[in-house]
């Protein structure tokens, strides 16, 4: 697709801030008006607009996607898409671990352990510890926290949450990852590492790099635009 625009900038609107296109505001995907909660977060998808050359590159626009995401997916069914975020909670990858006594679990005692704690501390909830690959389920009242903590997010912290979820298969970690001082390498590091230990083990896959890259980015576009949208 050719520009078609000279000029990208921000403007106020009725709940917030939008993208103007020399002077006319840009909708979503679905053709509903594109307007975000701070002007930050405006002001990022106006960047993401303006940097275009000659012809536009449509899978430069990581953040619009997650606002179009935002609005057209999970403002319709904010219910849904907690339900399906919950279901990690039930499943999350911190607390499925090696064998006691195998170096695997000593590693994932190091690195996990810390970040299930400080989850447990700050939402007062308690999470089932699993050896082995065997699903045992979370404690209903686990469960019916974690509904409540995601109840109180925004619909557009709730598109980021489904990205860094889905990407770290820990709810944990998504949650971790929105707070304003998180780490990304840090985060990252722990939602990949059985995948790096294997890689310790057996060398490194190129292939695998490369999409271990790209993933990375997607979750640290997912963190970015959350701190934006909180940015107010």
């Amino acid at each position: 697709m050719k520009r078609f625009y000279k000029q990208a900038s921000v403007g106020e609107a009725e709940g917030g801030w939008r993208v103007l296109l020399d002077g006319r505001a840009i909708k979503t995907a679905a053709g509903k008006p594109q307007i975000v909660p701070a002007k930050a977060l405006a002001e990022a998808l106006a960047r993401e607009w303006a940097d275009q050359g000659e012809d536009i590159d449509t899978a430069s626009f990581p953040l619009r996607d997650l606002a179009d995401f935002a609005l057209d997916a999970v403002a319709g069914d904010r219910a849904a898409t907690i339900a399906e975020l919950v279901k990690y909670a039930g499943t999350d990858t911190l607390c499925y671990r090696g064998d006691e006594g195998e170096a695997l679990h000593q590693r994932q005692l190091e690195v996990w352990e810390p970040l299930l704690c400080a989850a447990e501390e700050r939402w007062d909830v308690y999470f089932t510890r699993i050896s082995g690959i065997v699903h045992q389920p979370q404690p209903d009242e686990t469960l019916a926290r974690m509904a409540t903590i995601l109840e109180a997010e925004n619909t557009f912290t709730l598109a980021a949450l489904r990205m860094l979820v889905s990407l770290s298969a820990s709810l944990v970690i998504g949650l971790a990852a929105i707070a304003p001082d998180a780490d990304a390498e840090a985060l990252w590091a722990a939602a990949n590492l059985e995948e790096d230990w294997q890689a310790e083990l057996w060398g490194q896959d190129a292939e695998a790099e490369a999409r271990r890259q790209t993933r990375f980015e997607a979750f640290a576009t997912a963190m970015r635009f959350a701190g934006l949208a909180r940015d107010t």
